[in-house]
């Protein structure tokens, strides 16, 4: 985690392209979907063209706009199908041998695989597959997946048939979309932790990550990938649905994803982003009101659920920060003296917003309360007379090993404070979560159920062994999860 940043990460933005034939240009569509799912992952990037059966792949540490120069784009073939993606890692140094796709190339002919989650028996699979004498090329667990699908291959009548029976045997989150020589796939894991979607540009068929994704390329929005689905686009862009997995299962979306991880503006299980974070700045205005002038949210993660606090209190909403949005996400202070004032460096409070008013503060979440603190000081700086601190999120109490940064619950404020210590250490007059009880109350339509663990430790899937994942990674100063 940023030691800048005190914001958790999601782990990996995937895509997928099958042209029919009515595409102009397949390589350009497909980095501008990477480019729309930035927000997911911002260390490494990478893109696999499937050129009349053979599979060309560029990957590289750095953001889409920096691995994918135009000298780049130009020189990678106009093939019919592509696969993308983008990644974030959990812990260790930026590798470009995690990057993704992966592209293997096996007895039967070779695959590209891009994948967003966390498997929870990863350690164990790659022990089991190294004892047999199986050789590992990276320490992502894209490749424990990559090799297991490809065990199945040896005996499966397709790819698809593959890609069933190797769910059987992975446990965890995992989106996944896959390509072949002839075929593009999508899979999402049983419980759906992460989001999976499907589009049509023209007749073309797109897979995404979120729906935001097909709207940078001009592509219709046509239904979400259900849980334990397999989606396979063949035979010039016929769809075929294999349900195998889809029935037994119980929910488990990530209820972050509606919280802070996806995009406002993508459509997530039948529900908007948006709406659901405006949603759950109404819910703490009823939870946890409070006398105040303005209603300001940090940018920009905390800017939807500041307008549904503002509306359902009828405390006028207010524009608190300027953000500078010519430094990215990659930005590092070089010295300590800059470390010091990075908050000031990216945000800016707008003192004639807060300037002698009782403010409401509103932000996504608190992991260690480092920018939180830092934040507040700003406005306290520009006048604020009061700080009012505002989460659209629970607390954060125990670690994620389904896709998100959070691996031990002595890195997490709320674990070792109460609400009133972290107010106190953050500099608030008073502070408020979003009740867990209120998180089902997020999206509308069609979901199910969603993920709380990192906030109830009630884990729908079992937990890795204990001390399998430290192994794992410490074995390779890496991690396990793309």
């Amino acid at each position: 985690m940023s030691a800048i940043w005190d914001k958790l990460h999601e782990e990996c933005g995937v895509f997928g392209l099958y042209d029919v034939g009515d595409i102009e240009d397949i390589i350009a569509d497909t980095y501008y979907g990477l480019y729309a799912l930035q927000h997911r992952g911002q260390e490494s990037c990478g893109m696999a063209v499937n050129d009349d059966g053979v599979i060309q792949l560029h990957k590289d540490v750095g953001l889409v706009s920096e691995v994918f120069s135009r000298e780049v784009l130009e020189r990678l073939p106009r093939g019919k199908m592509t696969v993308g993606h983008c990644r974030y890692a959990t812990t260790g140094t930026r590798s470009a041998s995690n990057a993704q796709p992966l592209v293997v190339r096996h007895v039967k002919g070779s695959m590209a695989l891009a994948h967003n989650g966390n498997l929870t028996n990863a350690a164990e699979l790659r022990r089991e597959y190294e004892m047999q004498g199986a050789i590992f090329h990276s320490t992502s667990d894209t490749e424990v997946i990559a090799y297991t699908i490809t065990r199945h291959r040896l005996q499966a009548a397709s790819i698809q048939e593959a890609v069933v029976g190797a769910m059987a045997e992975l446990k965890g989150a995992y989106s996944l979309v896959i390509m072949s020589p002839r075929k593009l796939i999508a899979a999402r894991d049983p419980m759906g932790f992460r989001p999976l979607c499907m589009g049509r540009l023209g007749e073309s068929v797109v897979f995404a990550s979120e729906s935001c994704a097909l709207d940078a390329i001009g592509a219709v929005f046509v239904r979400d990938i259900d849980p334990g689905e397999v989606v396979v686009v063949s035979d010039g862009g016929s769809v075929e649905s294999i349900r195998t997995h889809c029935a037994g299962e119980r929910r488990a979306f990530c209820s972050f994803e509606y919280i802070y991880f996806a995009r406002p503006d993508s459509v997530i299980d039948g529900s908007a982003v948006h709406t659901a974070r405006q949603r759950a700045g109404a819910l703490l205005a009823l939870s946890h009101p409070v006398q105040a002038d303005v209603v300001v949210g940090v940018p920009d993660s905390g800017l939807d659920a500041a307008l549904g606090y503002a509306q359902q209190s009828g405390i006028p909403y207010g524009m608190g920060f300027l953000k500078n949005k010519y430094i990215g996400r990659t930005f590092i202070a070089p010295n300590q003296k800059q470390r010091e004032n990075d908050v000031r460096i990216k945000l800016n409070p707008i003192a004639a917003t807060v300037k002698d008013k009782r403010v409401v503060l509103v932000d996504d979440s608190i992991v260690r309360g480092t920018t939180s603190l830092k934040i507040v000081k700003l406005l306290r700086e520009a006048g604020a007379r009061e700080v009012h601190m505002r989460l659209s999120a629970p607390p954060f109490l125990y670690p994620c090993y389904f896709g998100t940064d959070i691996d031990s619950s002595e890195n997490l404020i709320a674990y070792k404070h109460s609400v009133e210590e972290i107010a106190q250490i953050i500099g608030v007059d008073s502070l408020g979560f979003l009740p867990v009880e209120d998180l089902p109350k997020l999206p509308e339509g069609g979901c199910g159920g969603l993920c709380d663990a990192c906030f109830t430790g009630n884990y729908p899937v079992e937990p890795p062994k204990a001390g399998a994942k430290s192994k794992f990674e410490n074995k390779f100063s890496e991690s396990t999860g793309d």
